[in-house]
């Protein structure tokens, strides 16, 4: 049922209607600047973080304005949230779905047609029947609103063919204002919003992707033993969270494990009943389970605000995918966990989800073919499943792969399918049986560009699985804001205050790339240039240390490393090995008997053209804590020579501030003020005097005459509190 307009007094005035209905006293950054360009009759996109409040910019226009606020929306379950948040502030609201019964549809129509209604919710494949298009064309639709933007761009992480009629449906209601809003967007992504919506001048407001009370991690884990071990910790620090896995099966797996150690979860995927998903839903966000295990079909429109972790147990398909998952955490602004739980083997999952979603053409024209050979010649009709059709083309055809390709022979027009009478499965109808493939309008191009942009997905998702900079720093640098600073907090910043891991020089440098050798020459090249793992650890550790045990493969006693690490000790090894997968050189098979190899970080540490950091526990030559100052290398950043301890992380944000200040004083680049090391150097040695400021590295003339005195007070004035 849709609200009332009875109580509902339309309030022209923003700030009087921010109060009266949501009980706000001001406006978010970047909410403020969409709010007022809608005011002003502008379309607009917005890009804001996820929690940012993206639904506060057409909700509060569509209330101080005449007309109906058109709302379009992915998913059922967040358009059934928001409409009943409306309606319990007394706002007259609805939404238009599949899953409305017919008197429920009656109701909502019966409210549109007699202009009840300020703000209606709609499912894109809505806009493809006739009827609806013709009455929303007789109403006064004052703004249409496209929430989850990013699903009408192939670049998107979550892209929907039916948003692509959005921009047609804009024509037809005679170029309404209108409003775009996503939480992830790359500059490929903007660009396809702006053409496809053919937006008149519009304000584009991004807020910054920036979430600065989420600490994001990645842990390399060589089994689900690790991972599992590491879930444990992350409950038993952050309590309430969720747990995100690539399929089905997973969650199944992991809910289970969590259940048998009494751990209060519920788990939610799309193979579960409507029943089952909602109680799941209700029970998370009400606060009845503190931890949901779930695949990417959970999560888009929730509103818990005390999530107080994210994890994903596997690598995602994207770093929009995997941002907007991990956004879901500290919506309250408290902080929160983001950790990704990466192991290299679980890169096969994406892998047949990419074969998935991008079919070749030869499996499309087969599939195609196969249909205009089994469909019954009377009806054109075929009644068997995805997973029989996919059998009948071959044993190694991916079901998946199957799907994709019936969509792409709807959207070129050639068959339909139908809901059977009395059966589970779809049919199957052949709308032009007398045409042959090649005579069918399909987009071969867009095929292969879409598979292009998938596979480029998924590559910048695996680098940043292996990068060693700022996880924060990373994104940001990722959607477009490319003079982001270091967040101070991430498992890498934090390692970077760490006494216990630094820059390995020297012998010790040495012993890491023989090691490295090693692991190399017992890899292979694959197909792409990248390194294939063939033996596990234990066999690559003993052929480092020369073991002549009777298990000792001859083609690893051939090698040019075999024995050059022989002054190891078996924990030294060990110890080694451990320390150079925690930093990201090695990666792993995973599995019960996992099969390692380098990561491309590796190689670079390997082929000399980078330094690692690495925690020098129980393997380096000489232990930090005895190793002669003076032995140490010359070009060790400033901190590490003097040994002062950690970087105080709250005096480098206000330092950061400043700098930033400076920055936009003097009109340059924050890092052209001063270096990031040298801030870093600032937040430790913490100078009271110019002339001890003066000492550090990387202070210019430039600075010592135009800004170190500002940051020397603000240390003095730090200090003092």
């Amino acid at each position: 049922m849709s609200g009332s307009m009875a109580g509902f007094s339309e309030i022209t005035n923003v700030q009087d209607a921010l109060k009266a209905y949501f009980g706000f006293d001001a406006l978010r950054p970047g909410q403020e600047e969409v709010v007022q360009a809608v005011m002003e009759g502008q379309d607009a996109m917005g890009i804001m973080p996820t929690g940012g409040g993206k639904s506060l910019c057409y909700q509060l226009p569509a209330l101080c304005r005449p007309g109906l606020t058109v709302v379009v929306s992915p998913l059922i379950a967040l358009m059934k949230d928001q409409v009943d948040a409306l309606q319990a502030r007394g706002i007259p609201a609805a939404a238009v779905n599949s899953a409305l019964g017919a008197e429920e549809y009656r109701q909502v129509m019966l409210a549109l047609r007699g202009g009840e209604l300020k703000i209606l919710y709609v499912a894109p494949e809505r806009f493809a029947q006739e009827s609806f298009m013709n009455l929303l064309g007789n109403l006064q639709v004052a703004l249409l609103a496209i929430d989850e933007a990013h699903c009408l761009s192939q670049w998107g992480h979550d892209f929907r063919p039916d948003y692509l009629r959005l921009g047609r449906v804009r024509e037809q209601l005679g170029w309404p204002q209108t409003i775009a809003l996503t939480a992830t967007a790359t500059a490929h992504v903007r660009e396809d919003i702006l053409r496809t919506l053919q937006l008149r001048e519009p304000a584009v407001v991004i807020s910054g992707f920036g979430r600065e009370n989420l600490d994001f991690a990645i842990t390399h884990c060589e089994s689900r033993k690790a991972k599992f071990e590491r879930i444990d910790k992350v409950i038993a620090r952050w309590k309430k969270g969720i747990i995100y896995c690539s399929t089905r099966k997973n969650v199944m797996l992991v809910f289970e494990e969590l259940t048998a150690r009494h751990v209060n979860a519920v788990a939610y995927h799309a193979g579960m009943t409507d029943e089952e998903r909602e109680f799941s839903q209700n029970a998370f966000v009400s606060g009845r389970a503190d931890i949901v295990v779930a695949t990417n079909a959970f999560g888009m429109g929730i509103d818990r605000p005390d999530v107080r972790f994210v994890v994903h147990f596997e690598i995602p398909g994207s770093v929009e995918a995997y941002y907007q998952e991990a956004g879901r955490a500290g919506r309250d602004g408290e902080p929160a966990a983001c950790e990704l739980l990466f192991n290299h083997a679980d890169l096969k999952t994406q892998e047949f989800f990419f074969e998935g979603s991008n079919p070749p053409l030869p499996v499309i024209r087969s599939l195609y073919n196969m249909l205009r050979f089994e469909c019954d010649p009377a009806t054109h009709e075929l009644h068997i499943t995805v997973d029989a059709m996919a059998e009948r083309l071959g044993k190694d055809v991916n079901p998946m792969a199957v799907g994709t390709a019936l969509s792409c022979l709807i959207h070129a027009g050639a068959i339909q399918r139908f809901d059977v009478p009395g059966q589970l499965t779809k049919g199957t109808r052949l709308l032009k049986p007398e045409q042959n493939f090649e005579c069918l309008d399909i987009d071969r191009n867009g095929l292969e560009e879409k598979a292009r942009r998938d596979h480029l997905k998924i590559e910048a998702m695996t680098r940043f699985a292996y990068s060693m900079g700022c996880r924060q720093q990373w994104i940001l640098d990722y959607f477009g804001e490319p003079d982001a600073e270091p967040c101070g907090h991430c498992d890498v910043c934090a390692a970077a205050g760490d006494e216990e891991r630094e820059e390995v020089r020297g012998d010790d440098l040495l012993t890491v790339r023989k090691a490295l050798a090693g692991v190399a020459r017992a890899s292979k090249r694959g197909p792409g240039g990248e390194w294939v793992a063939i033996y596990g650890r234990g066999k690559i550790m003993d052929m480092l240390r020369g073991a002549k045990n009777a298990s000792m493969h001859q083609f690893l006693t051939s090698l040019s490393t075999y024995g050059i690490l022989k002054n190891l000790t078996d924990a030294k090894m060990k110890a080694l090995f451990r320390a150079m997968h925690e930093a990201g050189l090695l990666q792993s098979t995973g599995g019960d008997m996992p099969l390692i190899t380098l990561t491309p970080q590796g190689e670079e540490v390997m082929q000399s053209r980078a330094v690692p950091r690495l925690s020098r526990r129980g393997w380096c030559s000489v232990p930090r804590s005895k190793q002669p100052r003076l032995a140490r290398d010359k070009s060790r950043s400033l901190l590490e020579s003097m040994g002062l301890g950690r970087m105080d992380k709250e005096l480098y944000e206000h330092l950061a501030e400043l700098r930033r200040d400076l920055a936009e004083e003097y009109g340059m680049p924050a890092y052209r003020v001063m270096h990031n090391e040298t801030l870093r150097a600032l937040a430790t040695v913490k100078p009271t005097t110019m002339e001890a400021a003066m000492r550090l590295k990387g202070v210019g003339p430039w600075l010592r005459a135009h800004g170190l005195r500002a940051f020397v007070e603000l240390i003095q004035d730090y200090e003092e509190c």
